[in-house]
This record gives C-alpha cells, structure tokens and sequence, in this order.
C-alpha cells in the first residue's frame, strides 16, 4: 500500500507540473506600454491584431509573445554634412518616435527588434546630408525654422514607410568651422554697428527737427512782438499828429507829484504861480 500510495502522489505530482508548465506557457502578460507581437511556431502571425497591455491566453507550446514598446522614445545623431557652398556642418539631431501600436507586428516582422540601428539611424543621416546641401552655410542659421520643418518632413515620410510614426524633429545644434564662425561673428559686428550708426542719423535727425521748430517758435515770437511794438508807435504818432496837447498828457502821466526845488536861471517854472 506505501509503494503504491507514493507512486501515485508521485504521478499527482507531475501531472501537477504539467499542468502548471501548460497554464504558464498558455498565459502570456504584456506590460504597460508595449504591444505583444503573436509567434506561432516562431513565426509572426499577422492575421491576429498585436496584443494590448494586460493578460492574454495563448497557445501552449505553440505560442509565444515578443513586446515591443510603443512609448514616446529618444533618438540623437550627430552627422556630418558638407552646405550649398560648401561649409563642413556638423549638426546633432534629436527624433522622438515611437513604433505604430497597430503595426507593431509588421514592423517586427520586416526589421526586428534593432530597428533603430537599422532604420532609424540610416535616415537620419541621410535626410541630414540632403537637406544642409540644400542651404548655404549662413542660412542654415537664418532660416533654422525652414530647415528644422525639411528636416521633420522627410524623416517623418521615409520612417512612416516602416510603422514608425515621429513626434518630434528638433535641431538641438550647429556646429561650423571656426573660421566660419569667426567670419559670421565678424558680419554681426559689423551690423551691429551699421544699426547703431543709423539710429544715431535718425535721432540727430529728430533732434535738428526739433531745435529748428523751437528756434521758429522764437522767430515767430519776435516777430509778433515786433509787430506789436511797430503798431503801438503807429498808434502814437497818429495821435500826436492828430492831438497836439497829447504829449503834455504823457508828461503829466509821467510826473511824480514833486517840484524842483531850484529853477535855473531864466529856466521856466514847471507850474505857473500866479502873482496876483
């Protein structure tokens, strides 16, 4: 009876095992954030969708499930390339990107997993070479937003092509030879310069502007004034042309009250004194 209850616990256990090893490979978990690709027999099956975050019931044996993320991820690549007049520009280049949720499985079947190194990267730098031949040296400085909107359109276009949508493309930095960067350094000084020198013309301008209407005001001031002086000594002779006796009236509107205390000789009273 012992050898025959422990051969059959030992057969519950491994039928337990089997079990358990069946129930594990049937059962698959795809984590947050990725999308389960379906092999059966190692083969991708694309008639089923790629699986969603959670918990998914397989094929034992049979089945298998490989995740790829389809969260926002960062790619930088600095490549060489030589401008339209041909400057060595050396810029850096930031993608994000991330994989189509819904053509995950294609994108695993067509490239595999290291599509960054293979798809991504070649892109890139060819997109980058394509573009800067397309701008002179300084306009790549000048016109940064064209150039960043080139750049985003034709990497975006050729990495659709393999399921992979781009979020963003952003020039993160140009780097020029230094005697590029020293001669574009010059020519902003000197219109720096130029600018200054213009707005110093355009005040000087003003200020003449203005001194020239003060000093007309003063001009036009005087010459009021002069007029009226002109019209007041008008205004008198006709009245002593007119008015012999308004010349005494001015000397009495002019006399104080007080009279000279001695009369020169033969000099003639201011006021007669009646002798009577």
């Amino acid at each position: 009876m012992n050898m025959g209850v422990a051969k059959g616990v030992m057969i519950g256990v491994i039928v337990l095992i089997i079990i358990g090893v069946v129930v594990a490979s049937s059962v698959q978990i795809v984590d947050a954030g990725h999308r389960g690709v379906l092999l059966h027999w190692n083969a991708v099956d694309l008639t089923v969708a790629p699986l969603s975050e959670g918990l998914h019931f397989v094929t034992p044996f049979a089945d298998s499930v490989v995740q790829m993320e389809i969260r926002t991820l960062k790619f930088v690549k600095t490549t060489s390339a030589a401008s339209k007049d041909l400057q060595t520009v050396s810029t850096e280049i930031t993608v994000n990107y991330h994989p189509s949720p819904n053509s995950v499985n294609i994108l695993y079947q067509t490239v595999g997993l290291d599509y960054e190194n293979r798809i991504i990267t070649p892109t890139v730098e060819e997109v980058v070479k394509q573009v800067t031949a397309k701008y002179n040296a300084e306009e790549l400085i000048t016109k940064r937003p064209l150039v960043k909107s080139d750049f985003e359109a034709d990497i975006s276009s050729r990495l659709n092509e393999f399921n992979i949508i781009t979020d963003t493309v952003s020039i993160t930095d140009f780097q020029f030879s230094a005697l590029f960067a020293q001669a574009i350094e010059s020519k902003v000084e000197a219109e720096q310069k130029a600018f200054k020198a213009e707005n110093d013309l355009k005040r000087i301008e003003v200020e003449a502007r203005q001194h020239a209407a003060q000093a007309e005001g003063i001009a036009q001031a005087n010459i009021a004034e002069a007029s009226g002086e002109a019209e007041a000594i008008r205004i008198i002779n006709n009245a002593l042309s007119t008015n012999p006796h308004y010349l005494e009236w001015l000397k009495t509107q002019q006399w104080d009250g007080k009279l000279p205390l001695v009369v020169g000789e033969g000099g003639t009273p201011f006021i007669a004194i009646p002798t009577q």
